[in-house]
């Protein structure tokens, strides 16, 4: 395996190995593509070294917009804006994804007008420190038709393929976490079928609206690195079946540790990422602590992942890609 080397996504393929991760720029004009956002990518695409961008969380509805600026993906009139964008990153020979997002708890009333929703309610959902409503089974059935609206617009703003955001103790993860996830339903943290239930019903809806063929990738907070939270072993579980469910890319991350973990700086995740690809066929991203070519070069030839995400080298340095690789 070379980084230069094509990557298959469902029917899709890279142009080489290398990925730019979703990364919040704060840009958006109320929530839509601005022209300093479309600057920030074209930027880095322009080159025509990148493979795959995924491009910063989108909120799918107001109710899970994480922060202020924060891009949307909440309604039609998105699209007009998100068709600039892709078109502008296609110009580079790249692929790019959306991501979909929904912050749970993890966002404020102060932020959404809304109260914050998560798995469960006060008490045990309460890590970070906010007041929370538990969603009904309804509401979760209704949120995965929403987050399969927002795919649809992914689509037909040009995007080649969708990413759920399940990482980073936003609301997803929050279901997968033992440590956010104290619910006794179907949807409760007792199996690694319930904790993904949610995941499934909302893969079921997009493929339902998009077909087989629209490429669908999952950014999983797969271990916690906490006491009592999700564990490696639970990462390989569930990307075993996620790739049942017709996932096209694991995308590896941190969980409610988020995109870090103590004591590490380099290759954060590899850990993961090498048990993950052992046990599924379709393509895994790393990202996180890889700053140098040579680094994402080695991890390629080791077989750690499929694709390599440099995330900070490319904020730091637009021309990362072309000097780098």
């Amino acid at each position: 395996m070379k980084m230069s080397d094509s990557v298959k996504i469902n029917k899709l393929h890279t142009m080489n190995r290398l990925v730019m991760p979703p990364m919040a720029t704060k840009t958006a004009d109320d929530g839509k593509v601005s022209p300093q956002l479309i600057k920030f990518y074209t930027d880095r695409c322009g080159s025509g070294h990148i493979g795959l961008v995924i491009t910063e969380h989108s909120y799918v509805t107001k109710q899970g917009k994480a922060s202020a600026n924060q891009l949307a993906i909440d309604d039609d009139s998105c699209i007009e804006g998100m068709s600039r964008l892709t078109e502008s990153i296609k110009k580079s020979g790249s692929l790019v994804f959306a991501q979909l997002s929904h912050a749970g708890s993890r966002t404020s009333h102060d932020i959404t007008g809304q109260s914050p929703v998560s798995s469960c309610s006060n008490g045990k959902g309460r890590l970070f420190g906010t007041k929370i409503k538990a969603l009904s089974a309804e509401d979760i059935h209704e949120l995965a038709e929403i987050f399969a609206q927002a795919a649809v617009r992914a689509k037909k703003a040009g995007y080649d393929g969708v990413e759920i955001h399940s990482a980073h103790g936003y609301l997803l993860n929050q279901f997968y976490s033992p440590l956010l996830n104290h619910r006794t339903d179907e949807y409760g943290a007792d199996c690694m079928e319930n904790r993904l239930r949610f995941h499934l019903e909302i893969i079921g809806a997009i493929r339902e609206k998009l077909g087989e063929d629209y490429p669908i990738a999952v950014r999983l907070g797969g271990c916690d690195y906490m006491e009592g939270g999700s564990t490696i072993l639970d990462s390989v579980e569930a990307a075993k079946l996620l790739e049942q469910a017709g996932v096209d890319l694991i995308d590896l991350s941190g969980g409610v540790c988020g995109f870090s973990v103590p004591g590490r700086s380099r290759c954060i995740f590899r850990d993961m990422s090498e048990e993950v690809k052992k046990a599924v066929s379709v393509p895994v991203i790393l990202t996180g602590g890889i700053r140098t070519g040579t680094e994402a070069k080695i991890l390629v030839e080791e077989q750690a992942a499929d694709l390599i995400g440099i995330g900070r080298g490319l904020i730091a340095n637009p021309n990362w890609a072309e000097e780098e690789l």
